[in-house]
């Protein structure tokens, strides 16, 4: 039997109803919340999506200047084209003339024109603006433009290696474009337009214009008028040693500053060789920081700097050079194999006698010779704002005996990069303050906004007093025939080199030398230091005093003629003489010729009859030039 409704029962009921609306409106309220509130942007964006198509319009990358002002790399406008399929009405024709205009495949156009599957496609990149013109008069439905940038250089094969290149869609593929990557790229911006359901453009529809900025400003501490010096100079050498490579590089000594950088070959920003990449990567190597070498002669400004600072030697302090040392029971050549006699500290700088600095690095004995590489820097990064910096090799401590620290004295058994040696070079001459060796100057935003802090903190290597000797070493060394006599009339100090190279294996690869020059300027207190490497001259000479050094007084006669500087010695005046003819003499006969002719000679071999001269006799050179005599 059914129970009858009564009053308590169905305000049961009513109170479930009313519970139940109060439940689905709460929910309501939730959902219309996370809707609105939590997923409102969200949501927006997607349904913008949907009824809006995009365009992106690529941010001008910074731009680069060197030290004066002088612009180096510039962004400028580029188009993008965009074809959508179902806004085209006759893909035939269209493509016939798009692919005579953009040089395309018209088959591939017409094809990618008729694809209504997708709804955009990209028909080219980075057309100039000449050509977007003839593309927009052709008041095509369904074809479109964005912005993009690319990428100008104003001097084209100029500071190649250092600033680099970017890629077609703008990052940074090498050199500095790569490396301040971050730095250099803008934040795009887009244009918008409203469409239908199918994609297609609604007429009369509203369209949104959000503009890009710009990535942020590079100054470098390069000057583009010296770099073009330094550049002329170095396939000046490049050619006529017939060498692998060159590479050179000009420092501001007071600063660390590097006023110019390069190597050779190299090639126009402009037409990067994409095609080849082999040599791409070759001549996009800043050899100067990635590669390193036996120093040679050159290293021994280190070694003189430290026995100095120790008290090991003086100026009157005398080494007899038979043309060997015998250590730990290794014979050990001197360059001059007939040896270089008596001789005091400032002659043997002079003469690079490796009998000499075998002498001061034994004299350090190994812990403190180590102890001063560990202050130069040797074996560690310079921390130079360039990508791929390598640190040098230096053996290990507890491996080395006599022979290798002997060896170590005048350069071999050690390995350093360009940037490295050059930086220690302007520390010992620079008052024997360190500064970190740095390439860019300033790094300033679209507001202004400086972003680049120089990671210099100056550093004490050497005394003043070493630093004041070793300047007058290195003057008295290129000074041969008299003081200011280098670059008649200017005080230039400075230190050749010449250092065998290795193969793969390891083993001393034959005939394969890196002849060396570091000169300075001026050289009682310098401002300014130069260094050249000459890899592999095949020319016919290897030695750094003749093969590396005249590209060292070529360089600084372009800089002082350029940079209208005078002399500092104006009474100064170096002589001609006649390089003599000495083939099928004896090594002592044809020495005693030269010295006759105020000439000074490298000896190749250990023969004793000159078979061959450079230059060859009748030559016109400068009393005190260096010439080589093969034996």
């Amino acid at each position: 039997m059914q129970k009858p409704y009564t009053l308590f029962s169905l305000q049961k009921r009513i109170k479930a109803i009313f519970l139940t609306l109060i439940i689905i409106f709460c929910s309501l309220c939730v959902k219309l919340f996370v809707v609105q509130i939590i997923n409102g942007k969200e949501l927006q964006q997607r349904a913008t999506d949907q009824w809006t198509r995009d365009l992106t319009l690529t941010a001008p990358r910074g731009s680069f200047f060197d030290a004066t002002g002088d612009t180096l790399a510039v962004s400028y406008t580029t188009y993008n084209v965009y074809a959508r399929a179902r806004e085209v009405k006759n893909a035939e024709e269209l493509a016939s003339q798009l692919s005579k205009l953009l040089q395309l495949d018209f088959e591939k156009t017409k094809s990618k024109l008729q694809n209504k599957k997708v709804s955009e496609v990209l028909l080219k990149m980075n057309i100039e603006g000449d050509l977007a013109q003839q593309i927009y008069a052709l008041k095509a439905d369904g074809i479109y433009m964005s912005e993009n940038v690319g990428r100008y250089y104003v001097y084209g094969d100029l500071l190649t290696q250092l600033l680099g290149f970017s890629s077609i869609d703008n990052q940074g593929q090498a050199g500095l474009e790569a490396y301040l990557n971050d730095y250099l790229t803008g934040i795009d911006g887009y244009s918008s337009v409203q469409s239908d359901l199918q994609g297609k453009e609604i007429s009369n529809s509203i369209r949104y214009y959000v503009e890009g900025i710009a990535g942020a400003d590079v100054t470098l501490t390069a000057n583009s008028k010296i770099q073009i010096l330094l550049e002329q100079v170095l396939m000046q050498a490049y050619i006529d040693q017939k060498a692998k490579a060159v590479t050179g590089m000009v420092l501001d000594i007071k600063s660390g500053e590097v006023l110019a950088i390069s190597s050779k070959p190299s090639f126009d920003l402009n037409n990067v060789p994409r095609d080849d990449l082999k040599a791409l990567f070759e001549y996009s190597k800043m050899k100067a920081v990635t590669d390193t070498y036996e120093p040679g002669s050159t290293f021994k400004i280190l070694t003189v700097a430290a026995a100095l600072e120790e008290g090991l030697t003086n100026f009157d302090d005398r080494f007899y050079c038979p043309g060997y040392r015998i250590v730990d029971g290794q014979r050990i050549k001197c360059w001059r194999s007939i040896g270089h006699g008596s001789q005091n500290l400032i002659e043997a700088f002079a003469n690079s006698c490796n009998c000499c600095f075998m002498d001061l690095a034994l004299r350090l004995g190994k812990d403190r010779f180590y102890d001063y590489m560990q202050r130069f820097g040797l074996g560690k990064k310079t921390g130079i704002t360039i990508k791929g910096e390598s640190a040098g090799i230096v053996m290990s401590k507890q491996n080395v005996k006599n022979v290798d620290l002997a060896r170590m004295g005048f350069g071999h058994a050690i390995a350093v990069t360009p940037i490295q040696l050059a930086s220690i070079v302007c520390a010992i001459t620079n008052d024997g303050i360190f500064n970190t060796p740095t390439v860019i100057k300033s790094i300033v935003d679209v507001s202004g906004k400086q972003l680049y802090q120089n990671p210099n903190k100056p550093q004490r290597i050497v005394s003043s007093k070493t630093s004041k000797q070793v300047n007058f070493l290195l003057e008295k060394a290129e000074n041969k025939t008299a003081d200011f006599s280098f670059v008649e009339g200017y005080n230039i100090g400075g230190k050749t080199g010449t250092a065998q190279k290795y193969d793969e294996s390891g083993r001393i690869a034959n005939g394969k030398y890196i002849s060396s020059f570091i000169g300075t300027y001026p050289a009682n207190n310098p401002d300014l230091l130069f260094v050249i490497l000459v890899d592999e001259p095949s020319a016919g000479a290897y030695y750094g005093a003749v093969v590396a050094a005249p590209y060292g007084k070529l360089f600084f006669e372009k800089y002082f003629e350029f940079f209208d500087i005078k002399k500092d010695n104006l009474s100064v005046e170096i002589k001609k003489t006649t390089m003599p003819h000495l083939e099928g003499l004896s090594v002592s006969n044809a020495i005693a010729m030269l010295a006759k002719q105020n000439l000074r000679c490298e000896i190749d071999g250990q023969g004793g009859f000159v078979v061959k001269q450079l230059p060859p006799a009748g030559t016109i050179l400068n009393e005190g030039d260096t010439v080589l005599l093969q034996t």
